[in-house]
């Protein structure tokens, strides 16, 4: 059974602006049931569509209404957001308890919602009272204000984390591995140019230093490509010091012929 997402009921908004960016949030979270209780400008605002930067579909499908009795009159549970403490003895939750709560609720079958109060004032407390439980998030005491929209996308988030809470695999579907051969030759010229470079000393902690270095490149999973190109670098790093040590070498015996004429 599909479950039915709650809807997003805003009390009172003032700006266009906000109700285009919670149309925004509730689309990246898959949430599509806006409702409207008297927005200080009336409705449609062509602000809100702009702010929504191509989420639309809430805001084409919203709906407008008087009270928030009214907005709520279809909905059998519905949870109150407010950061402020207030007289009624209701539970109060986090937004993951909440969203757990509202989950539970529409696997019943029951619809659900979710109350923010306007940018200005909240909610009051007569509107709390329809209500069946508080959601309060655990913001700093110091700074308790939220943007709307922001209060509105953590809590559509905890929605989708109970439908889908695991990432993809990967972004896009990545090479193989390379098979143990390749990885293989790939130590053996690594520690073949360390052991000429002089890197293994003392001669008796060369095998921890190897087994470190192996343990080290195999978390990497090099692919094929990858692998060449390291021993590509290795080859590059290996030539350079050559050249280096030639280039010193002669030096020494121009220098040294010239001490001696």
């Amino acid at each position: 059974m599909d479950l039915v997402a709650p809807a997003i009921i805003l009390d009172r908004p003032q700006l266009a602006q906000n109700i285009g960016a919670v149309a925004r949030a509730m689309a990246n979270f898959g949430l599509t049931d806006l409702r409207l209780v008297a927005p200080r400008d009336g409705w449609p605002q062509e602000r809100a569509w702009a702010a929504a930067s191509g989420a639309d579909w809430p805001l084409n499908a919203a709906r407008v209404y008087e009270t928030v009795a009214d907005a709520i009159a279809d909905l059998a549970f519905v949870q109150a957001t407010t950061a402020r403490p207030r007289e009624l003895q209701l539970p109060v939750l986090t937004p993951r308890d909440a969203l757990e709560r509202a989950h539970g609720e529409a696997a019943q079958g029951r619809r659900t919602g979710l109350l923010f109060g306007g940018e200005r004032a909240g909610l009051e407390t007569a509107d709390i009272a329809l209500c069946q439980t508080v959601v309060t998030l655990p913001v700093d005491p110091r700074f308790r204000s939220l943007n709307l929209a922001q209060a509105v996308i953590i809590l559509a988030y905890e929605w989708r984390m109970r439908l889908d809470s695991g990432a993809p695999a990967s972004f896009r579907p990545g090479p193989e591995p390379a098979p143990a051969a390749s990885l293989m030759g790939l130590y053996g010229h690594l520690e073949d140019e360390l052991e000429a470079a002089g890197f293994f000393h003392p001669p008796e902690k060369k095998p921890s230093m190897v087994q470190n270095l192996r343990s080290a490149l195999g978390r990497a999973r090099f692919s094929e490509q990858e692998v060449r190109t390291f021993r590509g670098v290795i080859t590059a790093l290996s030539r350079g010091r050559g050249r280096v040590l030639e280039k010193i070498a002669r030096q020494k015996a121009q220098s040294s012929g010239k001490e001696t004429a």
